[in-house]
């Protein structure tokens, strides 16, 4: 039997354990019901477990029946604060929190991974480590994993990584998608304070006011993104928030505007910083007013290694099957903190669509929405995928996936964070 079919077989336990996951999501570095929940999901497979000190994650060793290297395979665990609005049966029972990226089927997923290679450990030439992450929304849990020895779980050093991400829209259930080279964009947050002299609003000419300097300068940093930025290395400035004043007819004596920007490469995220603190400062001083910048880099661009890039896209198709995997031909601007790991070691990350069956991928709701839905379907190809990996690069053989139904295929996968 293939593990696309042994995957399916486990369907209602892995269903079940995503529903359960989904209705209590858990925000930030510490989960201890969603890590409850892991634990409780891999016990009785002979695992070697770990949890974490400063985070709630789990990590588990997988020892193969031949001698070999390890690998890893990854999964985030937390979930983000939105109020989920899909009226699922399912939905969060928590206000103000939704597992809207799909980190519950990333967990999943990965135990039913766990489940597949257990009984298959006779076949690999090496160990496997399972990296259940909290943290991955912002707070870089990969980095504190890393920190606290998760490359290094199995004894040795791991010589591959990989992940996989559900996209709710983009991309039909079990479609799969990669490329060599950037994946995902870097992504850091900008915080920027214009400061003035207040004064009331029917005499601007008697205060400094920052408004206007602010306002002008989140115009000139698109012009400079435009005019100082190789095309084919692109970035993009979005200032998502403006915050400024009390009332209509009082000037305030500061005005504050926070930014993300995204990158591709190290030399991008460096001209962009360049940029857009010298055009800031630049702004103000024209203005008669100060800037202050807290520039923070988030996370680096998630860059796949080519052979590694190549490999887990013909392990898609071997495992899903040959019209079910795809290069994909653009990175996403979307960020993810995998690509702490990827620094590290040669590896892959890996677009999957979850897109549920009647719902057009190119209109549904896209992750992070409050109304993103993801499909159940797509628990068994996450699982099937994510085991294939594994036991391929430990030179275990493949059956072949059996027939799968015909989906229409579809250029590129959704953005993400």
């Amino acid at each position: 039997m293939s593990l696309l079919h042994d995957a399916h077989a486990l369907a209602p336990s892995l269903t079940a354990l995503r529903h359960a996951l989904h209705r209590e999501p858990e925000l930030g570095l510490d989960l201890p019901l969603t890590q409850a929940r892991i634990l409780d999901a891999l016990d009785g497979l002979g695992l070697e477990i770990r949890r974490g000190r400063a985070l709630s994650s789990v990590t588990a060793v997988l020892r193969g029946g031949r001698p070999g290297p390890p690998v890893l395979l990854r999964a985030d665990m937390d979930a983000l604060p939105v109020t989920e609005d899909t009226g699922l049966p399912y939905a969060s029972v928590l206000e103000g929190r939704m597992h809207a990226c799909g980190h519950d089927l990333h967990v999943t997923g990965l135990v039913g991974a766990a489940r597949l290679l257990a009984a298959r450990r006779g076949e690999l030439a090496g160990d496997v480590v399972f990296m259940f992450q909290p943290g991955e929304e912002g707070m870089g849990g990969a980095r504190i994993m890393i920190d606290e020895g998760v490359l290094h779980a199995a004894g040795e050093r791991v010589v591959a990584a990989y992940a996989l991400h559900v996209v709710s829209t983009g991309a039909p259930t079990g479609y799969a998608a990669t490329r060599p080279g950037p994946m995902l964009a870097a992504s850091d947050a900008v915080h920027v304070t214009v400061r003035g002299r207040g004064g009331h609003g029917s005499s601007p000419h008697s205060a400094t006011d920052p408004v206007p300097a602010l306002c002008a300068a989140v115009t000139a940093l698109q012009t400079a993104v435009t005019r100082e930025i190789d095309v084919f290395d692109p970035a993009v400035i979005t200032v998502g928030r403006i915050e400024a004043g009390t009332a209509a007819n009082v000037i305030a004596d500061t005005a504050r505007f926070d930014a993300t920007v995204r990158t591709f490469s190290a030399a991008a995220r460096a001209t962009v910083r360049s940029a857009f603190e010298r055009t800031v400062h630049g702004v103000a001083r024209a203005h008669g007013v100060t800037a202050e910048i807290d520039y923070v880099e988030q996370y680096p661009a998630t860059v796949n290694h080519a052979g590694e890039a190549a490999f887990a896209l013909e392990t898609a198709r071997a495992v899903l099957g040959e019209d079910h995997a795809f290069e994909a031909p653009h990175p996403m601007a979307g960020a993810e903190d995998f690509s702490f790991v990827l620094e590290e070691v040669p590896g892959a990350f890996v677009g999957l669509g979850a897109c549920p069956p009647g719902t057009d991928p190119a209109t549904a709701p896209m992750n992070h929405s409050a109304r993103a839905v993801y499909d159940d379907g797509a628990l068994p190809h996450a699982a099937a995928l994510l085991a294939g990996l594994a036991l391929r690069r430990l030179d275990a053989p493949l059956t072949a996936p059996d027939a799968l139904p015909d989906l229409r295929a579809v250029p590129a996968l959704a953005p993400q964070e």
